[in-house]
């Protein structure tokens, strides 16, 4: 097999394992049920790891990952999937930034580290640390040291 099928292949698989169950599935479709999309400038396939370098991009359904670097490891049907740089994770509700995550998919969570910022609409949640359920949608974020979370909110108004 060619390298560059067994790379294909490798980062193919690292997008399904990375993505299997990201959105509400009581709102919309099932996302594992999409086609994936993955592009980066280079990439790689060692072991079990595949590792995308350069604006590296996993796209499933309305979800995106991405992130200077993608790297997924697959070991007895977990997959750890870290990202690095730059990184991203947009939902159609909300957009995570931060300088690092990690993202099991056994039990469908992701943490962000870094300069973390959330956004829904236009509200916005900052701090250092930031564990999201991709599943539920639901986040707790925390702040290092003596550091302190910080946001803003804006009241959804009715009839005005």
């Amino acid at each position: 097999m060619s390298k560059t099928r067994t790379l294909t292949i490798a980062a193919t698989s690292l997008a399904l394992l990375a993505l299997p169950t990201m959105g509400d599935a009581q709102t919309r479709p099932n996302s594992s049920d999409q086609p994936i999309s993955f592009g980066a400038d280079a990439g790689e396939y060692v072991g079990n790891t595949v590792t995308l370098r350069g604006r590296a991009e996993l796209i499933q359904g309305d979800n995106r990952l991405r992130a200077d670097t993608v790297s997924g490891l697959n070991q007895t049907g977990e997959s750890v999937i870290e990202a690095s740089g730059n990184v991203y994770f947009v939902t159609p509700e909300q957009t995570i930034r931060g300088d690092r995550a990690v993202y099991t998919t056994a039990n469908d969570m992701i943490v962000v580290t870094g300069d973390v910022i959330l956004t829904q609409g236009q509200n916005v949640l900052t701090g250092s640390r930031l564990t999201y359920n991709v599943r539920t949608q639901s986040a707790r974020i925390e702040a290092a040291g003596q550091g302190r979370i910080r946001g803003v909110f804006y009241p959804e108004r009715s009839g005005n």
